[in-house]
């Protein structure tokens, strides 16, 4: 049975008395972001205006985004990952569970030396798909050209964050390249497999 979101107290600044709030609006405020979902335009645009929020608000403390994501659209994920280079803050990225297709690219997006995969975590990268356009031809072939528009902007980003040509990178995303949080690290999308914590 699902019990919602949780919430938790907190003492707004200058406040007497705590309010309950959830508990992501309660990570938030010590930076900590959560993608745990398709990419799509909504969780976009709240990842951009919380990054834009925390960026005006504190430009010394860096940012923490918690990825779990099996992909999405890539316009919304372009959009994530442009704000992550925009804020002033470090963004440091952290897979979590599942890291494919627009989420293994925005883990990749993270300040490089800062981008982190948890043990048991997979990133898997591919190319964009495009939704199959269902009009006239000539739309068809613009659309077909946008994609490699897309496609071009995405192989380049990947070459220039993981430090691979961009011969490699264009022949990987002709296929779905899954790795495990090791594979990752050596591939350059992550920087770092955090360890598991042994002392229990």
């Amino acid at each position: 049975m699902p019990i919602g979101v949780p919430k938790v107290p907190f003492r707004l600044p200058g406040e007497e008395d705590a309010v309950w709030v959830d508990v992501y609006n309660r990570l938030y405020r010590e930076r900590l972001l959560f993608l745990g979902q398709q990419v799509d335009d909504e969780i976009a645009n709240q990842l951009i205006g919380i990054m834009m929020y925390l960026n005006g608000e504190d430009q010394a403390k860096d940012m923490y985004l918690y990825v779990n994501s099996p992909g999405g659209a890539v316009l919304a994920g372009i959009s994530v990952y442009d704000a992550m280079q925009f804020v002033v803050p470090d963004v440091h990225t952290i897979c979590m569970g599942l890291a494919a297709s627009m989420g293994s690219f925005i883990l990749a997006g993270g300040e490089i030396t800062r981008r982190i995969a948890l043990p048991h975590a997979r990133v898997m990268i591919h190319q964009p798909a495009s939704s199959y356009y269902d009009g006239q031809a000539g739309e068809c072939v613009m659309e077909a050209e946008e994609a490699l528009k897309l496609r071009d902007c995405i192989t380049k980003v990947y070459a220039q964050r993981t430090g691979k040509p961009l011969w490699i990178i264009s022949e990987d995303m002709e296929r779905d390249v899954s790795l495990s949080a090791e594979e990752a690290q050596d591939y350059g999308v992550a920087d770092l497999v955090a360890l598991e914590n042994v002392s229990r």
